[in-house]
C-alpha cells in the first residue's frame, strides 16, 4: 500500500476517531479541521521509504533569512513566530511555495535569562490569561495547521497548563508540534489525552551553528527515518543551516528520502497508534 493510500485511509479513520475536534472546528468557521484543510498534498510515495518532516523555526523576524528558507525545495514546515511583523504577508509566500505553516508560540524557558518573547505562556498565568494570550498569538496569521513551541521548557513541563493550551488547540481543529525542549515534556502525553494531534521532534539540527555539524545531525535524521519510518527534524534560519539543507535535500532524495509536512507525521501517529513508540524513541537533547 502507498503512503498516499494509507494518509487517504487514515483520514477516514480520522473523520471517526477525532469527531469531537472535527465539530468544534466547524463551530469556529469549517466542518473540516484546519491541521487537514491547510495540509500540504503528500506525494504518492512508497511506504516503506524513509519519511522526513524538515521545520524550520523562528521565522518571520528576519526576513532575509525567511526569504532564504521560503526558496528551499517544497515541502518544509514553515512556523513563524507570533510576534514577527506583516505576518499575512510573508507567510503567503511560503504557503504558495509549497510549505506547511505552523505557529511558533513563545512559552516560558527554565532559565529566566532567555525572553520567550511577547504574549509568551507562563506558569503564573491562570487558565484564562493562557486562553487570552494564545488567542492573540493565534490571530496573527492564518492558513496554518497548529503550533509549536518556542522555548518553552518550563512551561509544557507543567500538566495542568499544558491542557489548557490543548484543550483549545484541539477545540480549533490544530495539531501541536513538540519541539521537545526539555525530557520533561508534557506536551505528548496531555495530547494523547485529550485526543489532540501531534508529532514530537526528533532531532534539532543546529544547536552547533556551523555546517559540518549541521551535516551530521542531518544524517543522524536521516539514520532515524531509515530505522523507523519518519523523523521529525527541527532547525533555524541561520546561514549555516540554510546552506547546509540546500546541500543536502537534493542529495537526500536521490537516496530515496521522502519529503513530508508535519501534518503527515501527525495523521500517521493518529492512526497507527504510534505516540508511545515514537515518545520512547525521541532523542532528548534538551535544547532553547
Amino acid at each position: 500500500m502507498s503512503f498516499l493510500r494509507f494518509l487517504i485511509l487514515s483520514a477516514l479513520v480520522c473523520a471517526a476517531s477525532a469527531c469531537a475536534a472535527t465539530e468544534a472546528a466547524s463551530e469556529i468557521g469549517g466542518a473540516e479541521p484546519p491541521w487537514i484543510k491547510n495540509a500540504v498534498a503528500v506525494d504518492d510515495v512508497d511506504e516503506s521509504a524513509p519519511k522526513i518532516a524538515l521545520v524550520i523555526d523562528d521565522l518571520g523576524v528576519s526576513r532575509k533569512m525567511t526569504r532564504r528558507v521560503i526558496a528551499l525545495p517544497a515541502p518544509l514546515t514553515a512556523s513563524f513566530l507570533s510576534y514577527a511583523d506583516d505576518l499575512p504577508a510573508q507567510t503567503e509566500l511560503a504557503r504558495l511555495a509549497g510549505h506547511e505553516l505552523l505557529v511558533h508560540m513563545p512559552m516560558e524557558p527554565v532559565d529566566p535569562r532567555f525572553d520567550a518573547g511577547p504574549d509568551a505562556l507562563k506558569t503564573d498565568m491562570t487558565p484564562d490569561e493562557i486562553r487570552e494570550n494564545l488567542s492573540v498569538m493565534l490571530d496573527s496569521f492564518s492558513g496554518y495547521v497548529g503550533v509549536n513551541n518556542h522555548m518553552g521548557s518550563k512551561f509544557t513541563s507543567v500538566e495542568t497548563d499544558m491542557r489548557v493550551v490543548m484543550d483549545e488547540i484541539n477545540r480549533r481543529g490544530l495539531l501541536f508540534l513538540d519541539s521537545l525542549t526539555s525530557g520533561r515534556s508534557t506536551a505528548a502525553g496531555v495530547a494523547e489525552q485529550t485526543g489532540t494531534p501531534f508529532a514530537v521532534r526528533n532531532v534539532f539540527l543546529d544547536n552547533a551553528r556551523n555546517e559540518a555539524d549541521i551535516m551530521r545531525q542531518l544524517s543522524l535524521l536521516e539514520r532515524h527515518a531509515r530505522r523507523h519510518g519518519f523523523a521529525v527534524g527541527i532547525g533555524h534560519p541561520h546561514k549555516a543551516t540554510v546552506d547546509a539543507l540546500g546541500k543536502w535535500i537534493p542529495a537526500a532524495k536521490k537516496r530515496g528520502v521522502v519529503f513530508v509536512p508535519v501534518s503527515a507525521v501527525a495523521l500517521y501517529l493518529q492512526n497507527a497508534d504510534k505516540a508511545a513508540h515514537t515518545r520512547a524513541l525521541n532523542r532528548h537533547d534538551e535544547s532553547e
